[in-house]
């Protein structure tokens, strides 16, 4: 299964990000959205899960995203929230990826048998950090990510 992971795009969905998430089964947005109608392009493409950012807060349109959410990928178990500080200490047993934004700053790291995963930040460059989002490829006993660079 080929999934996108995309985060902070702030209003910002640029051509590169769509054309890297063309064939993607399921998309994940981590929060920082900007706007609605980026959640309406992403779910065209695919399967849409998307939590709200701490820049989404104050919008009408994003009071009914979730701050967090668990579901599951071809059998991995996915606990999805935007900054990683609002990951719970211990988590469930069964969460074997994590995925968060917020930071800009893309992130793959494995913590024993689960993966941590920030897809960095698709919209705006900020300060020095690239423009990023991530693409897994999930099989029922492994995950491939790997990160996308949406500039140069």
């Amino acid at each position: 299964m080929k999934v996108g992971v995309i985060s902070d795009s702030h209003g910002l969905l640029r051509a590169e990000a769509l054309a890297a998430l063309q064939g993607c089964e399921r998309i994940i947005h981590a929060g920082d959205i900007g706007k609605p109608e980026i959640l309406d392009q992403l779910a065209s493409i695919a399967l849409l899960h998307a939590v709200r950012g701490n820049n989404d807060l104050d919008a009408p349109w994003a009071e009914n995203l979730p701050d967090c959410l668990c579901f599951d990928l071809n059998g991995w178990q996915v606990y999805l929230v935007h900054d990683s500080a609002d990951v719970p200490a211990v988590l469930d047993a069964g969460i074997r990826l994590v995925i968060t934004g917020h930071s800009h700053k893309p992130r793959i790291e494995w913590r024993g048998e689960q993966l941590y995963l920030n897809p960095g930040s698709a919209g705006r460059r900020r300060f020095k950090l690239p423009v990023t989002l991530a693409l897994l490829e999930v099989f029922e006993t492994s995950i491939e990510p790997r990160l996308v660079s949406l500039v140069e």
